[in-house]
């Protein structure tokens, strides 16, 4: 129990909300809300600073979240290494990713891929853009995701996504119903922003550089759904991927306006290292990445509709022939 709690906690800081987190994990929020309660309650410390918006971790949930990610990776391997020593060793996909990529759009892809090749394990971690590096070059990883991805020798990069930067204020805001403007129209505007360390943080600062135009930096943060939270709580505006925002303009928190005269992307790579041939469950994993999420229902319906025909032939079929056997039964 106390592990699926630490697994819920840490779904909640990479997706800096409750609400997200029991959505991937298929749990009502309530529950989600509990488990890190039940945490603090064991632990005697508050571990999310739920006053401020977006939430906070305190200097003990930081300890805390990082000891966790540590644990459940622990955990994967122990019981790594006992597959193997009952000689029950499954193929793996290992997939480190930057946490922009998204919980819950990322659970689509590796739910459709465990449906079509149930006997393969997929684990996927959530990182900084170095970690993501650092997994894929020690082989921890067979996998990367990252925006911008660097040229490499000892790596490959395969284009995933590009993905439209787009203009993101709370539905307040004076150009929130314009659907788009010129950039000039954010002149020194209150910007919530990427932290300069950031790859994505250089290049909107060099868009706007090259655009003349000034921000008021506001706040910075290290993940998309901190930048998203602020943006709601009308913090200031930001410039974030399209695919980012969709569930936030669903719900009416956020509006989306498309800046004009500008062709800006964030480009979204599939790295992995250098060798001579690519493992087929890996090869598998990248086809499935490349096709589209809407999809994946659909299949898995046809596939349904298949599996019940066949069995209700057999079922008839096993009837007319056994049907004397079973009665006796």
């Amino acid at each position: 129990m106390h592990l699926r709690n630490a697994e819920l906690f840490c779904d909640v800081v990479v997706q800096g909300s409750f609400s997200k987190a029991a959505e991937v994990r298929r749990v009502s929020q309530s529950a989600a809300s509990q488990a890190v309660h039940a945490l603090e309650k064991r632990l005697g410390a508050q571990l999310i600073d739920r006053s401020k918006r977006p939430f906070e971790l305190t200097p003990a949930g930081a300890i805390y979240f990082d000891g966790c990610q540590q644990l459940l990776r622990s955990f994967e391997q122990v019981e790594e290494r006992v597959r193997q020593a009952v000689g029950q060793t499954k193929s793996r996909v290992r997939i480190a990713a930057i946490y922009s990529v998204g919980l819950a759009q990322m659970h689509d892809y590796v739910e459709h891929f465990q449906f079509l090749y149930p006997d393969v394990m997929v684990t996927l971690d959530y990182l900084h853009p170095d970690e993501v590096y650092q997994r894929v070059y020690e082989n921890q990883a067979e996998l990367g995701l990252v925006s911008f991805p660097k040229e490499d020798k000892d790596l490959t990069s395969i284009l995933w996504q590009e993905q439209p930067m787009v203009l993101v204020v709370p539905p307040s805001h004076e150009l929130a119903d314009r659907g788009q403007c010129p950039v000039s129209a954010i002149e020194d505007e209150p910007f919530v922003a990427f932290t300069s360390e950031l790859v994505v943080r250089q290049k909107i600062d060099r868009w706007l550089r090259k655009a003349g135009v000034h921000v008021q930096l506001i706040h910075e943060f290290d993940n998309i759904e901190n930048i998203k939270r602020a943006v709601e709580a009308e913090a200031g505006i930001a410039i974030l991927p399209l695919p980012t925002v969709t569930k936030e303009v669903q719900d009416q928190s956020l509006k989306v306006v498309h800046l004009e005269e500008v062709e800006w992307f964030r480009p979204i790579g599939i790295i992995q290292r250098k060798q001579k041939s690519t493992p087929d469950v890996v090869s598998k994993f990248i086809e499935v990445l490349h096709e589209d999420p809407a999809n994946f229902s659909n299949a898995r319906r046809e596939s349904a509709e298949v599996n019940a025909s066949d069995e209700e032939k057999s079922s008839n079929r096993d009837a007319f022939s056994f049907g004397p056997l079973i009665a006796r039964e």
